[in-house]
């Protein structure tokens, strides 16, 4: 690592997610003297808690979870030192439409052959089906992604002769859960990426990581902590008004609270949709800022039970065909076991058919569901319930997607943008938040002659992988 003195190298960031986390953990290791200033009373950004009336408990916005091939996110993770707070689930477990739960593991075959077997028993999907899914994901797979951008991933399912109930109980519940948007609006290159990172490349890809604490604890609490020792100056209930510009350059960044921060380097890590009134009016009608205006999104559903008895032993579950896709069992304290309340979330991507209904009934149709494929379920009853959506939990990967997002160095010199919605080759996820983030750092780190790389490279991909899709050798 090359060591430089700071001077007058002063970057505020502005925006405490997990993009303006990873520049500002990246940025600290180098003698930079970095700000970071946060609009809420915490960090984490949507990957944040709630404080539950109720229940006097803090609450997770929506389950979070990581998958191994998250390289930038899990290096994030250890540089703030919690790297140990995930459990690793090397098991899922598919719930079909009839209710039979089947589990889902990998078998010692090599990647990407190490889900074959799982894949082949599932029970409600016919041989022909299973063979017909085989040839699509090859053909995807084998497909040059220049070829798929841009297409509608619902139009490619079609032309390779993918069945309704194909559709249904394995492209929707992979896809939909990875990019929270429908079929008919993902971009047929995004589809490709899941596939092949995920469950193609290597063997452990797939792999999903729990959090075993809090979104608080870990993005906000342990996040601001560890970042305090580095070295960062942390700056809690800032909203940024505006950046002040002279010369095509920020000169400042100025605060709701009447503020200011000076800096020679500026990266703004807020959601897309803040970014053109947070600069000069002289800047937007510049085509960057009139293609972000353009990026749409998605909202994502997360209800919260706290029912009276335990209703299955499984961690969690995986829900083929219904409203509801994946169900968490928290881990019970001991309070909780002594006062015989259990907690449960269901999360709903890609929800806006939730709209138009109220809280009760939303948490009547997912209690219904739960009660179909759990007997315990059918008697318990719901001590308290709460309902979080999203609206705008993610960018949607529409068709054309990447022409809307912008580079993270800005057409302004000294400012970058940050967030999972920059280019960075990712969907609307953790990782490519931190891996905005730390395209950010790079930039910056380039402009005082530094060439230390800070991206982490992504898993390396098998062997057999490279021979049947001519994947590249050296990992993304």
């Amino acid at each position: 690592m090359t060591t430089v003195s700071s001077g007058n190298r002063r970057v505020a960031i502005i925006g405490g997610g997990i993009a303006g986390i990873a520049a500002a953990s990246a940025l600290a290791k180098y003698d930079f003297r970095v700000s970071l200033y946060e609009a809420r009373s915490q960090f984490g950004g949507r990957a944040g808690s709630y404080h539950d009336q109720s229940s006097g408990e803090e609450i997770d916005n929506c389950q979070h979870v990581n998958m191994a091939c998250c390289t930038n996110l899990k290096k994030l993770s250890s540089d703030l030192g919690f790297q140990d707070c995930f459990e690793t689930q090397k098991q899922l477990h598919f719930v079909a439409p009839d209710g039979a739960i089947t589990s889902f593991n990998e078998s010692w075959l090599p990647a990407p052959l190490h889900l074959t077997l799982s894949f082949l028993r599932l029970p409600y999907l016919s041989f022909r089906e299973k063979r017909l899914f085989g040839l699509a994901v090859k053909a995807l797979a084998r497909t040059p992604v220049q070829n798929l951008r841009g297409r509608h991933f619902a139009d490619w399912l079609r032309e390779h002769k993918q069945t309704d109930a194909l559709i249904k109980r394995v492209w929707e519940v992979v896809l939909v859960s990875a990019l929270s948007e429908s079929l008919e609006r993902i971009d047929a290159a995004y589809a490709q990426k899941v596939f092949i990172d995920g469950f193609l490349a290597n063997r452990e890809g797939w792999r999903v990581e729990i959090p075993t604490e809090s979104l608080d604890d870990l993005y906000s609490k342990r996040a601001a902590q560890a970042l305090q020792r580095a070295g960062v100056q942390i700056h809690q209930e800032h909203r940024l008004r505006e950046l002040r510009c002279e010369e095509n350059s920020v000169r400042s960044a100025y605060f709701a609270n009447e503020q200011t921060a000076v800096a020679d380097e500026y990266i703004l890590a807020v959601p897309h949709h803040q970014v053109p009134k947070l600069l000069p009016a002289e800047f937007h009608e510049h085509a960057t800022l009139q293609a972000i205006q353009k990026i749409e999104t998605a909202p994502i559903t997360s209800v919260h039970l706290w029912l009276d008895r335990k209703i299955t032993h499984l961690p969690h579950a995986v829900l083929v065909d219904r409203l509801s896709q994946w169900m968490f069992a928290r881990r019970a304290d001991p309070q909780e076991i002594k006062d015989g309340i259990f907690r449960y979330q269901v999360v709903m991507s890609a929800s806006r058919s939730l709209s138009g209904l109220s809280q009760d009934e939303v948490v009547e149709r997912v209690f219904n569901e739960l009660k179909e494929i759990w007997s315990d379920a059918a008697d318990a009853k719901v001590v308290h319930s709460r309902v979080i959506t999203e609206k705008r939990a993610v960018f949607s990967v529409t068709p054309g997607i990447d022409e809307l997002r912008p580079q993270q160095q800005s057409f302004i010199p000294n400012l970058q943008f940050a967030g999972d919605w920059t280019q960075t080759d990712w969907p609307a996820t953790m990782e490519g938040a931190a891996r905005s983030g730390y395209l950010a750092a790079e930039n910056i780190l380039r402009k005082h002659g530094i060439q230390d790389s800070v991206l982490e490279a992504g898993l390396p991909k098998a062997i057999l992988s490279r021979w049947l899709f001519g994947l590249k050798t050296a990992p993304d």
